[in-house]
């Protein structure tokens, strides 16, 4: 087989599984199925697509599926505001930044724990990592650019104290879950599909 076939075969591989997973993410945003209830919690995975997408097929892959994402979520609480914080996710640098950010972070976590540690290693880290990164980019772009209209929605349903102190356990209350659900499915659904990418 040419150079040329196998590059042609390549792209087209890494066109499909985009696709298919920018597809799967529109779909957890828009829908139940992204959401896993925990006993105390519940824990979004509408980010595990673009953490997939970053380390079967790259950082451009991973960015492009974590944009479709965070558009998604942007259009989603601009015409069905439906949460206490949706008035900040129709600010792209709150919906959109971090997604798109997620994809570039989990594939370089990857790209550099592959060269000193085993494949199953790199997946599990760069899986939680870009889990981490949504939740902290997130939350601190809203920090950042919300800090007295998240005070006063907060007091509304009489969560008072110190803004970076309701964050920090929100961000350790859903993060800490998601970061572990994403470092299980991500791990297991990368290693399915490497299989069939490489054959």
């Amino acid at each position: 087989m040419s150079e040329t076939v196998i590059a042609k075969t390549s792209s087209t591989k890494k066109l499909v599984i985009t696709g298919m997973l920018v597809a799967i993410s529109i779909i957890l945003d828009t829908t139940p199925v992204g959401t896993i209830r925990l006993p105390t919690v519940s824990a979004t995975i509408a980010h595990i697509p673009t953490i997939i997408g970053a380390i079967l097929c790259g950082p451009v892959v991973g960015a492009v599926v974590g944009l479709s994402f965070g558009v998604t979520s942007l259009i989603r609480n601009l015409t069905q505001p439906t949460s206490l914080l949706s008035f900040a996710f129709i600010n792209p640098l709150v919906s959109v930044l971090p997604r798109a950010l997620v994809g570039i972070v989990a594939y370089y976590i990857y790209y550099v724990l592959k060269k000193i540690t085993n494949d199953n290693i790199s997946i599990a880290i760069a899986a939680a990592v870009g889990s981490i990164t949504n939740t902290i980019g997130v939350l601190g772009m809203m920090y950042v650019i919300y800090a007295k209209e998240l005070v006063d929605k907060f007091a509304e349903i009489g969560k008072t104290g110190k803004l970076h102190s309701i964050l920090l356990g929100i961000a350790a209350g859903n993060g800490i879950p998601e970061a572990i659900i994403s470092l299980i499915l991500s791990f297991i659904i990368v290693k399915s599909l490497k299989r069939i990418y490489n054959n």
